[in-house]
């Protein structure tokens, strides 16, 4: 089931981004940068400024979170940005990913584009995106909390396909 977050969520929010991390990152982002941003980024502060500027769902098994997703509001240009997603490695390739895009995309409807950025040596995240419709625009090296990373970028262009919800 998906839905959106609630306050409650927020421990399980936290675990599923430790733990999809270090499982995605491990080789690619030093550990000690990995926490620090998630410290930061997923603190309870940050994700209830998160559940008030933009759209936050989660994904259910049996009544426990065991993925999520942010996703921004339409901006002036009918752009959205799918700011993060992440799934416990043990439920991967269960569909809690499409589902969570699918919610996602019924929220969005008068938007013209979903763009997502993903760590160019994410290969199952890239892989996830593609299978799903996203396009590479570009891919281009900045820093990520001072480490160098390649960075790609994906768009969806939302109406040019059909979406169906269950």
């Amino acid at each position: 089931m998906i839905r959106p977050m609630i306050t409650e969520d927020s421990m399980h929010v936290q675990q599923i981004v430790y733990k999809t991390w270090s499982a995605t990152y491990k080789d690619i982002i030093p550990a000690e940068i990995q926490k620090k941003f998630i410290d930061r980024s997923y603190s309870e502060a940050m994700l209830l400024k998160r559940m008030e500027k933009t759209y936050v769902l989660v994904a259910e098994c049996e009544g426990i979170p065991v993925g999520f997703s942010s996703f921004t509001k339409k901006d002036e240009d009918g752009d959205s940005e799918l700011t993060a997603m992440y799934i416990l490695p043990s439920h991967q390739k269960m569909g809690y990913g499409k589902n969570l895009i699918d919610y996602a995309l019924s929220l969005l409807t008068d938007a013209q584009q979903l763009f997502v950025y993903v760590d160019e040596r994410n290969a199952v995240g890239r892989a996830f995106y593609e299978k799903q419709g996203f396009e590479l625009l570009d891919v281009f090296e900045e820093y990520f909390e001072g480490h160098p990373v390649v960075t790609a970028q994906y768009v969806f262009y939302i109406h040019s396909h059909v979406h169906v919800q269950c």
